[in-house]
């Protein structure tokens, strides 16, 4: 190509550019309207328009939270002339300090409304709505608040508040700005998606005076607000209320799930609060002064409060050791009392009868043989005979994958924000704390009846107490039922997770947990004489205080509609209040009614404070349920066989390493009090 061919194509190029240019300002400048709106800012003023945050409902339609009318005062500095501060400080009933600062933060973005005023009430607005148009650059902004209609379920509900400057870091303007309302706990923080809705925007004009003259442009630009999806809890409200007044005067918790599809019936935290307290402008107050409360009313127990599980973890144990062999069901272990004591009952036990009576020598020994894997088996002459030794890190290892089955020491899919996942130790962990290969049985034989440094939340065992009602799986634990007008269940609310346990090994079990209720540990306290329930107590060891009272439930044995699981801290013997406590939630649930009010007067009454102001007296089974029917220790549905079942003697082999390559050593006493915390402090 020739020099005068080379200037031509240069030129041609430079007109080209020019041209795309003037097109491309023509379309800015006269076709698209956006930009001659952002020139127009000075007379136009955007509303932001909030919309409505979902509602929730009970299981039956009842409201639980709604929403009522609340007002912003908005500033923008860039259009405050004229201003005569005392007025406005006095119309406010604010401080010039106040005054100042607020100014000042709003300072910083000039040209953008900022909250100067946050949460008027109705009542509140209508008292200066006439007089703000005296004052140019402040204008209302409308939004709602939560409101509460029953002033219960404060920890499953949760509560919303001004978002946190790490939310805002986090959602990088995609949706919020300074001074938006978030949930920040409970359903309202793991649904703010759903609930929140979408903002719309409403461009208006103004005069110099900041008063509104109409839309612009007839509202061509105008965005509708999107009101939130509606939830649909699992949630009985009428149980909820009921529970929550059993839990008056005490710390701890229950929890209520429907066996068959995991569905959250009651879930209660006490102590707890109105949640109509953190609303609107009385938050800060409010929430400083529950923050700092010494019994803690914010602190979720049910799904965030770890305790030892005590004897109810002994159902856990009994179904693993026969899984695993290492029990026959006739399988009977001698009651000697060498490392803890136990209370009196027939010995040798059968596995039915270990957790009729909740023998804990059985259940040390239990563990032992799953961690060595001594398994049981019966020889060609019809004899038993135990298997030798096997790797203890290999069973140890398995009793881990065991516990994790049944959702302890991880999430079991509970849609509630900040769930805690408990701890269940492993080989690893005695490692790391002892030194490898330096520590053994005798370190962690209090696992074997729910003690050591092993912590369950209460909801993970009422969990525990569904699975052994369905007889051998779970659906996740879950607090909604459904969303908006999409009534279908979640996916992974419908995934069946097994525990990989036989059929047959929960039958003998839950005929240990129906007699305990009938004549063992729980005896008359926690039984309903039309209901045959199935339950397991258990006593925490609190190093702290008194010990913790816990139970775990399902009724009716057959088809159960109910499982549950109490917590009464610093009560004492899981029989005496958790069982009676758990006992008549099954009845309100199953009945709509309760009919036993000398039981239901006395556990209203019990007071379990830190303090213990007011001790429960136990009262006499013929105050309960009427005379005490004749106690067998044997059980009714019991295997002739087991009569001459194979028994194991008191043996002093308890503290044997898990690494069988070292030497034995003896007993050196008993183990350490648990490592555990039971509420926040």
């Amino acid at each position: 190509m020739n020099n005068e061919s080379r200037r031509w194509v240069i030129v041609g190029l430079f007109f080209l550019v020019g041209a795309i240019f003037l097109m491309r300002l023509f379309s800015l400048q006269v076709l698209d309207e956006r930009y001659r709106l952002k020139a127009d800012q000075n007379a136009i003023q955007k509303m932001v328009i909030y919309p409505h945050r979902g509602l929730v409902y009970d299981r039956y339609g009842k409201l639980l939270v709604a929403n009522e009318p609340n007002f912003d005062i908005m500033v923008l500095p860039k259009e405050v002339r004229y201003l005569d501060t005392a007025a406005l400080c006095d119309l406010f009933q604010i401080s010039k300090k106040e005054f100042l600062e607020k100014m000042k933060r709003a300072s910083l973005s000039p040209r953008r409304p900022t909250t100067f005023i946050s949460q008027l009430s109705q009542t509140e607005f209508a008292e200066i709505q006439d007089k703000l148009i005296n004052f140019p650059g402040f204008f209302v902004d409308f939004k709602t608040i939560r409101s509460y209609p029953h002033s219960s379920l404060a920890h499953v509900l949760g509560y919303t508040g001004e978002i946190s400057k790490s939310k805002l870091q986090q959602d990088s303007g995609r949706y919020y700005k300074p001074g938006d309302i978030i949930g920040i706990s409970g359903l309202e923080a793991s649904y703010e998606e759903e609930l929140r809705g979408r903002v719309g925007v409403k461009y208006l004009f103004v005069d110099v005076n900041g008063a509104t003259k109409g839309a612009y442009q007839g509202g061509r630009y105008d965005t509708l607000a999107q009101a939130g999806k509606d939830l649909v809890t699992t949630i009985d409200l009428e149980l909820q209320q009921y529970a929550e007044a059993l839990m008056a005067n005490k710390r701890g918790s229950i929890v209520a799930i429907e066996p068959s599809t995991g569905e959250v019936l009651a879930m209660v935290s006490a102590p707890s609060y109105d949640p109509n307290l953190l609303v609107g402008n009385k938050y800060s107050k409010n929430y400083t002064k529950l923050v700092n409360a010494e019994d803690q009313p914010l602190f979720n127990r049910p799904v965030m409060a770890v305790y030892p599980p005590g004897s109810t973890f002994k159902v856990v144990q009994a179904l693993v050791g026969l899984q695993e062999g290492v029990l026959q069901p006739e399988t009977r272990l001698s009651c000697d009392q060498g490392l803890v004591k136990c209370h009196g009952h027939p010995s040798p036990a059968n596995v039915h009868q270990s957790i009729q009576y909740s023998c804990n020598p059985y259940y040390f020994k239990v563990l032992r043989r799953i961690i060595y894997q001594n398994k049981i088996v019966r020889t060609t002459d019809s004899t038993w005979r135990e298997l030798p030794d096997g790797d203890g890190k290999i069973g140890f290892e398995r009793w881990t994958e065991y516990m994790q089955r049944f959702g302890l020491g991880t999430q079991i899919g509970l849609d509630l924000a900040n769930t805690k996942t408990g701890f269940i130790p492993d080989f690893n962990f005695y490692n790391r704390k002892h030194g490898e290969g330096k520590w053994q049985f005798s370190n962690i034989y209090s696992l074997g009846i729910g003690q050591g440094e092993m912590s369950i939340l209460p909801v993970q065992m009422a969990n525990v107490a569904a699975i052994i009602a369905n007889k051998g799986h779970y659906y996740p634990p879950h607090l909604v039922k459904s969303i908006g007008r999409d009534s279908t269940k979640r996916p992974e609310y419908l995934q069946k997770r097994e525990t990989g346990i036989d059929i047959a090994h929960y039958e003998l079990v839950i005929g240990g947990m129906r007699d305990a209720v009938r004549a063992g540990t729980v005896a008359f306290t926690g039984s309903i004489p039309d209901i045959e329930i199935c339950g397991k107590t258990g006593t925490a060891q609190n190093p702290h205080g008194e010990d913790h009272s816990i139970y775990i439930a399902f009724a009716p044995r057959d088809n159960p509609k109910i499982a549950i699981s109490v917590y009464v801290e610093n009560a004492g013997f899981g029989g005496v209040v958790a069982a009676p406590i758990a006992s008549l939630v099954i009845e309100k649930y199953l009945k709509r009614k309760v009919e036993r009010k000398h039981v239901e007067e006395q556990m209203m009454a019990a007071s379990f404070t830190q303090n213990i102001i007011t001790r429960y007296t136990k009262p006499k089974p013929e105050q309960l349920l009427g005379p005490a029917p004749r106690r067998s220790f044997r059980s009714e549905d019991s295997d002739p066989e087991q009569q001459s079942a194979p028994t194991e003697q008191p043996d002093n082999t308890t503290t044997r390493r898990l690494d069988l390559r070292k030497p034995e050593h003896q007993h050196e006493g008993h183990h350490h009090p648990a490592l555990y915390h039971t509420t926040g402090q």
